[in-house]
């Protein structure tokens, strides 16, 4: 298990760290096939919680939106396939959803944390998106995401970012 210290988030301005994940479907999703789109890549700690789900419907209700600004969604939690497709079903989530249980990419992108709950200790996910541009580097980041407001700072993000 990884220290809290052994990964950092990444700024804005980097390449954005190479992906290959598969999907509820067990089909390969690396990053770079999605050189030439926006990616709106972001990082939940689990499937069929209360904020997870909110926020994957909040990017389900806006994907006309995000497509007409040629954005792709990937969500990435450490949840398994057989999770995501449950949880994709359910919700009816028409966009990819990643499975790290090894937490490759959740520690490549910093997200992978300390925490606390209830004065107890233990690593997880902290809920973090990035916007990566077409050319593969990260234009804007946004920690300890609060799920409400977050599509409409996405859909800014994006709509200033195309000027």
């Amino acid at each position: 298990m990884a220290k809290a210290n052994d990964s950092q988030l990444i700024e804005p301005g980097k390449k954005a760290p190479a992906i290959a994940l598969k999907d509820k479907d067990g089909k390969l999703h690396r990053l770079s096939a999605y050189q030439g789109q926006w990616v709106v890549l972001y990082f939940y700690p689990k499937d069929n919680t209360s904020g997870c789900t909110k926020q994957a419907c909040a990017f389900r209700d806006h994907l006309p939106n995000l497509g007409k600004l040629d954005a792709v969604v990937l969500g990435v939690s450490p949840d398994d396939e057989k999770s995501h497709t449950k949880f994709a079903q359910k919700h009816e989530l028409p966009f990819t959803l990643l499975a790290d249980p090894e937490h490759q990419a959740l520690e490549k992108y910093g997200v992978w944390q300390a925490k606390s709950m209830y004065g107890r200790k233990f690593m997880g996910v902290v809920r973090t998106t990035y916007l990566i541009d077409p050319k593969g580097k990260v234009a804007k980041r946004w920690d300890k995401v609060k799920v409400a407001k977050h599509m409409d700072e996405v859909l800014e993000a994006l709509n200033e970012a195309q000027g």
